[in-house]
């Protein structure tokens, strides 16, 4: 509805018209910023709600700490996993691993620039294998270290060139910016940094068979002594640093198989701790993943 403004003469009358009292709209104003504000601040502690509990993964070595989420962790973990596999030296996983985060920020993406697929963005026309061979993140990774192995001096020398006699890429000093993200994963998906890897992760939906997770193991890892039992699974490793590469390796992946609980020896890691990381305690050699 129009308003009368104070200080016109309205026609009817011929008198001067009174200004409105405006304490009515003033409080009205008022109720209007307060619930506006009181919303903003809702949406506002909804977000930093939501922020503080997004799924996250927190990995600290040699003094450095990067986060990723638990699908980069993951695949991260598993081209760790076959590094070690293979016997190779943790520098073949760092260069791996800055790779496959330049090329692809660790996710085994089914698109890239013209027919460029997967973890490490290799093109089935340059001779990488199919479409379906290079979006299995098990085949595209040995190809990748089948490729590294060839190049000469490749622990020694820098990584820019080591990734682009790999790789060939169009922008090959774009892999320099990555290797510090590399390395700390690399120390401690190897278990060279105890401790170094915790995720904070929802709820568990639903929990793989400890049988399933023994054979993923296997298969990226090489670890083969391992007891399944009813939604636990204890591993017998061979050495401390093995022990915290295969417990690094499984929390990394327990966003996939439901694990609630990685324990190496008395130090433990609780899907329902949050970010308080791992428990003090002393370490073995025994790791125990429990899907329960």
């Amino acid at each position: 509805m129009p308003t009368e403004r104070p200080g016109l003469v309205l026609a009817e009358s011929g008198e001067r018209s009174r200004p409105r009292p405006r304490r009515r709209r003033g409080r009205l104003a008022m109720l209007v910023v307060v619930a506006l504000v009181a919303g903003g601040g809702w949406f506002a502690s909804q977000f930093l709600y939501e922020s503080i509990r997004t799924p996250q993964c927190t990995i600290t070595a040699a003094g450095m700490t990067e986060s990723f989420d638990p699908e980069q962790t993951g695949n991260a973990a598993l081209i760790t996993a076959l590094s070690m596999k293979r016997d190779l030296p943790p520098r073949a996983a760092t260069i791996a691993l800055t790779t496959a985060y330049q090329e692809s920020k660790i996710r085994n993406i089914t698109y890239g620039d013209r027919d460029s697929l997967g973890l490490f963005q290799q093109r089935p026309s340059q001779g990488w294998g199919t479409e379906k061979q290079i979006l299995d993140p098990v085949y595209s990774t040995n190809a990748f270290y089948d490729a590294l192995v060839k190049v000469k001096d490749y622990e020694t020398r820098d990584i820019t060139e080591i990734a682009q006699k790999v790789q060939r890429s169009g922008f090959p000093e774009a892999y320099r910016d990555h290797e510090g993200q590399g390395r700390v994963l690399a120390s401690a998906l190897t278990g060279h940094s105890p401790a170094g890897l915790t995720c904070r992760l929802g709820e568990a939906s639903a929990h793989a068979k400890p049988s399933a997770v023994a054979r993923s193991l296997a298969e990226e890892m090489g670890v083969t002594q391992v007891q399944p039992a009813d939604g636990v699974l204890t591993v017998a490793a061979p050495d401390a640093r093995t022990a915290w590469a295969v417990a690094h390796w499984a929390v990394a992946r327990a966003a996939q198989f439901g694990a609630t609980a990685v324990s190496v020896g008395e130090r433990t890691w609780d899907r329902g701790s949050g970010d308080d990381g791992w428990s003090d305690g002393a370490p073995s050699t025994t790791v125990t993943i429990t899907l329960k």
